[in-house]
């Protein structure tokens, strides 16, 4: 998950989280779906992640939103294997669009 390109250009707390949450859909994909992990990480890898998994990526990161910022009383709280705020699926959004993905 070192693939330069992604790096360049890009704010390096924006790649973290690009990283760190790239690092645990494809771990999730792999248990659920190994071909399409292996699809994804290929693409990952080249920093052209193919549309269906710019598409799976986009829905993972809002459907697995886990700190959604409201106290227990004003909200649900998700449980995840990894934090993720509103703020981190916008950023993951962002870095699928500035590659072409329209989600």
């Amino acid at each position: 998950m070192s693939d330069k390109r992604m790096r360049q250009g890009a704010d390096p707390a924006d790649r973290r989280t690009v990283e760190r949450l790239v690092a645990a859909w494809l771990a999730e994909t792999e248990r659920h779906d190994p071909g399409a992990a292996r699809e994804a990480r290929d693409g990952w890898e080249r920093d052209a992640l193919p549309e269906r998994s710019a598409q799976d990526l986009a829905t993972w990161v809002t459907a697995r939103v886990t700190d959604t910022g409201f106290t227990e009383d004003e909200g649900p709280y998700v449980a995840g294997p990894v934090r993720i705020t509103p703020a981190d699926k916008d950023t993951v959004r962002a870095w699928l669009r500035a590659r072409g993905h329209a989600v």
